[in-house]
């Protein structure tokens, strides 16, 4: 489940899409058509990341590759996101986890429940935007998801866990979505935005 040849090309935008085109949905279904080409049909593979997620991917892609100067980097990052979201809905939808596991999925929904409400709440609320609160949330998300996948995935996979968790968590990164006057103002308002519809939703 682990493999990664065409790491660098895979997902990667062709010339004829222009010098810039990210689709988080295109990575999505690259992902799966790899990961559930033995075990799950089109059906779920089109299911685990809906519309509105790929969405919020496609702004958090922006924003990273803004706060980064880097593309390569942005992408690789969105890249792994997706590929742990996939596992873990894999997992889940097979009825891979015990009832330990479970229980701790039940801990990671409240927690990015709890963390979700937080982000909209420091974006729609002014000047209560506090990166130590919303970092803390995003490093005991890291945690849950790394306990829940222990016996499952590879180390390969916790360090994209990691990878991605230590990226969003990052202070610096999370001055730079939330400043007021800043260019990432337009793409947070769009990520709330999704975000508010999956709470809406009782996806999150």
């Amino acid at each position: 489940m682990d493999s990664d040849s065409g790491e660098q090309s895979e997902g990667e935008p062709g010339t004829a899409a222009g010098p810039d085109v990210f689709s988080s949905k295109n990575l999505a279904l690259q992902a799966q058509k790899k990961i559930l080409s033995k075990i799950a049909s089109k059906t779920v593979a089109n299911m685990l990341i809906d519309d509105t997620s790929s969405e919020i991917f496609d702004e958090l892609y922006k924003v990273t590759k803004e706060h980064t100067h880097n593309k390569k980097e942005a992408h690789k990052i969105m890249k792994d996101l997706i590929k742990v979201a996939i596992k873990i809905g894999i997992l889940y939808r097979n009825n891979q986890f015990s009832q330990e596991e479970v229980v701790i999925v039940e801990k990671l929904r409240k927690k990015l429940n709890q963390t979700a409400m937080t982000i909209v709440s420091f974006y729609e609320v002014e000047y209560t935007f506090d990166r130590n609160v919303l970092s803390k949330l995003l490093h005991e998300c890291k945690d849950l998801v790394h306990e829940l996948v222990q016996r499952h995935l590879t180390p390969r996979t916790h360090g994209r866990i990691n990878h991605v968790f230590n990226h969003f968590a990052d202070m610096e990164f999370l001055s730079t979505l939330y400043s007021l006057d800043g260019d990432c103002r337009p793409n947070l308002k769009r990520i709330c935005e999704g975000i508010n519809k999956l709470l809406d939703e009782k996806v999150l």
